[in-house]
């Protein structure tokens, strides 16, 4: 199968979680990613963050160049965003534009600004099929000025995104599993997250360089990515997206944010 991703001289995006704390309890090693990526979704404060937080690690993006982007979630603090809600459009599109404009304020006091919005957890998985609810969050986009969508490549939320006007930007996961259709196998499933560094290591280039990814059935799947994630919540998270962006610029790859 041939893939329809960049070739060996494109440029990619490196892209994780971060500010996904609460109070004195951290979860994402935010300095040491920083370091490393080339774009930052950081936590609104609905399925984890904090305006303390938000603040800083704004702060510590813009020292860095790291482009910022604002990780929409469902409102669940208690499930990490990771549960099934049924949000009303209208009261999801109120609760999208609230985060955005809560992250650009700190952004903007940083010197800087958000921009892009990737929805988190539940609400990312929910977009790539519901259209009632894709339509809601590009809806809250549009409502807070309008930026880049960061989704699931064939998504009803970047083709919602696309008939809106905005950059449609497709990203594809390093450590996470995928179906033969080109989505993410669910994390209550055994395997739905890649642990073993080589195999992201190994996959992340093959996406890159090939818009190739093999699926838990063993078929090799397109998918024509210009961002590529690495979870910031899992162990070891920076070292693993050291390595990655090391090897994806061996590779001739250059890594550089997409906005």
């Amino acid at each position: 199968m041939t893939g329809t991703g960049p070739g060996p001289d494109a440029v990619i995006d490196l892209n994780a979680d971060l500010g996904e704390g609460f109070g004195r309890w951290r979860l994402t090693d935010d300095d040491a990613l920083l370091s490393v990526v080339t774009s930052a979704n950081v936590a609104c404060g609905f399925h984890a963050g904090d305006p303390a937080t938000m603040r800083r690690v704004c702060e510590r993006a813009a020292e860095r160049g790291v482009r910022i982007g604002a990780q929409v979630s469902y409102r669940d603090l208690a499930g990490f965003g990771r549960r099934a809600m049924d949000v009303p459009p209208d009261e999801l599109t109120a609760e999208v534009a609230y985060q955005i404009g809560a992250l650009q304020v700190f952004a903007r006091a940083a010197g800087t600004a958000v921009t892009y919005v990737k929805p988190h957890g539940a609400l990312y998985n929910r977009a790539v099929h519901d259209e009632e609810q894709a339509a809601a969050v590009v809806d809250g986009v549009l409502l807070a000025g309008g930026l880049p969508v960061l989704g699931l490549p064939g998504s009803r939320l970047l083709a919602a995104a696309a008939r809106a006007g905005l950059d449609a930007v497709s990203e594809a996961f390093a450590d996470r599993a995928y179906t033969a259709a080109g989505t993410l196998v669910s994390r209550r499933e055994p395997g739905a997250v890649i642990e073993a560094p080589d195999a992201v290591v190994d996959r992340s280039v093959r996406i890159a360089g090939e818009g190739l990814v093999t699926a838990v059935t063993g078929e090799a799947v397109p998918v024509a990515a210009r961002s590529l994630c690495v979870h910031g919540d899992t162990a070891g998270a920076a070292q693993l997206a050291g390595r990655v962006r090391r090897s994806l610029e061996s590779a001739g790859l250059r890594v550089a944010a997409f906005t």
